[in-house]
C-alpha cells in the first residue's frame, strides 16, 4: 500500500465486515400500519457481532450502534412501540476476527460511526461518519408480542452449536488447535478449552457465565508467549493483513482491525516455515494515516499481493492483472516459538 494510493481506499474499510445475512430473518405479520413492539436481534453465528439499526419512516431516516451481541445471545436494541415505514439492520464481526464472513448487500446505504452512535440524518454523512450497506428486515412476532430477528451464517447453527461454534473460533484465534470449527463437541476441542482455561487460571464452571466470551476476547487481545501477536500503541485504528509460507505457497489474508491499545493474533494455522506482516494505520474516516508526509505503516521489502476489501489469496505474481497491488510485507522471525510486533509512532 504505497504512499501514492488514493486515500479513498481505506472508505471501504467501514464495510469490510459487515456479515452475510443468508435466511436471518423471517416475516413478521403486522398490519398495514405496522407499530412495532420491543425488537431484539439473536445472534446465531459463530462471531461475536456489533450491529446497527436504521428506522425509516417517511423522509426521515435514523441509525443507531453499536449493540453487542455473543453467539447464542440476544440483545433489545428497541424498547416499546414504534411506528416505522421499515427497519433496516447492518452487522460486522469484530475486528479480531479478521477473516469473516462475506459482506451483506444492502440495498440502503446509510451512514455510521466507529464508536458508540446516535444519527438523526443518516443518508448524508458527515465528518466523523461512514456509509455502510443496511438490510431491510421483517422481524418474527414471538408469543410475548414482541419482535426478534436472528442473525444466522450458512452453517445454520442453533443456539448451542453457535455458542460452541463461537468458543472455537476464539480458541484457534488465541493459538490452540479447536479446528474445525463446526459446533461439534469432542476431544480435541475440550482438550483446547482446558489448555486455554489452565494457561490463564480460570475454572472450568467460567465457560457457563454470561461473560466468558468477553473473558475469551480479553485473551485473544494480549500479547501471547506462542504464535504472532500484533499491539496497536498508536492513536489511530491499525488495519493489518498477515502471510504464510508452507513451502509450497505463500498465502497473503487481510485486514485484520487492531484498535488503539489492543493486540491481536491473526489466525495462522499449522506451523508455516515463514510468516510475513503488514499493518498501516487509518483515521477516524479510513483514510491512511501520515506522519511527515509518509504513510504510517510498517512493512518490508517482500512483495506480496493485497487489496482494499477483505482478501485471501494463494498467488503471488503479477498482482495487478487479477485486481490486487503488491504491497511490501516484512518478514517476521518465529524462531523463539512467539513474536510480538509493535506497533508505534515514531
Amino acid at each position: 500500500m504505497s504512499g501514492r494510493r488514493s486515500a479513498s481506499r481505506w472508505r471501504r474499510y467501514a464495510a469490510r465486515t459487515a456479515l452475510a445475512l443468508p435466511a436471518a430473518v423471517a416475516s413478521f405479520i403486522a398490519s398495514s400500519a405496522p407499530a412495532f413492539a420491543d425488537l431484539k436481534f439473536c445472534n446465531r453465528m459463530s462471531y461475536v457481532v456489533e450491529a446497527a439499526i436504521g428506522i425509516d419512516d417517511k423522509s426521515a431516516t435514523a441509525t443507531r450502534g453499536w449493540f453487542r451481541i455473543d453467539p447464542a445471545a440476544c440483545r433489545v436494541v428497541l424498547q416499546g412501540r414504534l411506528a416505522a415505514d421499515r427497519i433496516l439492520l447492518h452487522a460486522r464481526a469484530l475486528g479480531l476476527y479478521g477473516t469473516s464472513p462475506i459482506p451483506q448487500n444492502g440495498s440502503d446505504t446509510l451512514c455510521v460511526a466507529s464508536d458508540n452512535f446516535v444519527i438523526a440524518a443518516a443518508r448524508q454523512c458527515r465528518p466523523g461518519q461512514t456509509p455502510a450497506p443496511f438490510t431491510q428486515i421483517t422481524p418474527t412476532q414471538t408469543d410475548d408480542g414482541n419482535l426478534v430477528a436472528y442473525l444466522a451464517e450458512d452453517s445454520e447453527y442453533d443456539d448451542e452449536q453457535a455458542r460452541l461454534a463461537g468458543i472455537q473460533r476464539l480458541l484457534v484465534i488465541a493459538g490452540y488447535d479447536a479446528a474445525p470449527i463446526d459446533g461439534v463437541d469432542g476431544p480435541k476441542t475440550q482438550g483446547a478449552l482446558a489448555a486455554f482455561l489452565k494457561s490463564r487460571g480460570l475454572a472450568a464452571d467460567i465457560v457457563q457465565s454470561p461473560n466468558f466470551f468477553s473473558t475469551m476476547i480479553d485473551a485473544v487481545q494480549s500479547p501471547s508467549p506462542t504464535g504472532l501477536t500484533w499491539c496497536n500503541d498508536t492513536p489511530h485504528k491499525v488495519m493489518a493483513a498477515v502471510a504464510t509460507d508452507d513451502g509450497k505457497s505463500v498465502v497473503s489474508r487481510g485486514w485484520y482491525r487492531i484498535d488503539p491499545g489492543k493486540c491481536l493474533h491473526p489466525d495462522v494455522a499449522g506451523q508455516p516455515r515463514q510468516i510475513f506482516s503488514f499493518a498501516e494505520a487509518v483515521d477516524a474516516e479510513n483514510r491512511t494515516v501520515r506522519y511527515k508526509d509518509k504513510p504510517l505503516n510498517w512493512g518490508g521489502p517482500t512483495p506480496l499481493c493485497t487489496r482494499e476489501s477483505k482478501f485471501e489469496t494463494n498467488e503471488q505474481g503479477d498482482c495487478a492483472s487479477r485486481g490486487f497491488a503488491a504491497t511490501g510485507f516484512s518478514a517476521v522471525d518465529m524462531s523463539g516459538g512467539g513474536k510480538t510486533l509493535r506497533f508505534a509512532m515514531p
